[in-house]
């Protein structure tokens, strides 16, 4: 039987990029961290991501089916920036936040973004940016995986892309 906090200790030395995934329900726009995203197929070009099952972001993209990945730069402009989305959009997800439980985070109330060409947010200060439509939700666990397919894509300035190893952060549970 494999030991917690050894499993633990191993799966945080994977290495992955953070990302900030961009949705909408009706008017409002969301943003979250991830950093379980990956391409998965060239031929279609597919992606997926794995969102917590409570996760405020997947509801929006199983409503909509459309989102945004925005690639951030391996530099303090991009730390900062992704920062601002480490938090749940739920303060309930959180546990010990029992006197704030019922706040929300509306984490792109002061993000400069536009919206991609599926309406999705798109931030101005991502180094690239993909835009992305659901095909399908597969259950793993306390996660879903999403696949989705790439609709269009743009680098916008080039640059190391940010990953968990240069901030530090993991997500390993």
């Amino acid at each position: 039987m494999a030991r917690h906090h050894e499993v633990q200790d191993v799966m945080e030395q994977m290495s992955y990029g953070l990302y900030i995934v961009g949705s909408r329900s009706g008017d409002a726009a969301d943003g979250m961290m991830a950093d379980w995203v990956m391409q998965v197929s060239f031929e279609p070009r597919l992606v997926a991501l794995a969102f917590e099952n409570d996760a405020r972001t997947l509801e929006n993209i199983r409503a909509t089916r459309a989102f945004s990945i925005n690639l951030l730069s391996q530099d303090e402009a991009g730390m900062a920036l992704a920062a601002k989305f480490a938090q749940p959009y739920y303060d309930a997800k959180v546990g010990g936040r029992t006197v704030l439980a019922a706040r929300v985070h509306h984490k792109l109330d002061q993000i400069p973004h536009t919206f991609g060409p599926d309406g999705s947010p798109v931030l101005d200060a991502a180094m690239a940016w993909i835009a992305c439509e659901a095909e399908q939700f597969v259950a793993a666990g306390d996660h879903t995986l999403v696949i989705a397919r790439v609709r269009d894509a743009s680098m916008v300035h080039e640059g190391e892309p940010l990953t968990s190893r240069y901030t530090g952060w993991n997500y390993s549970g």
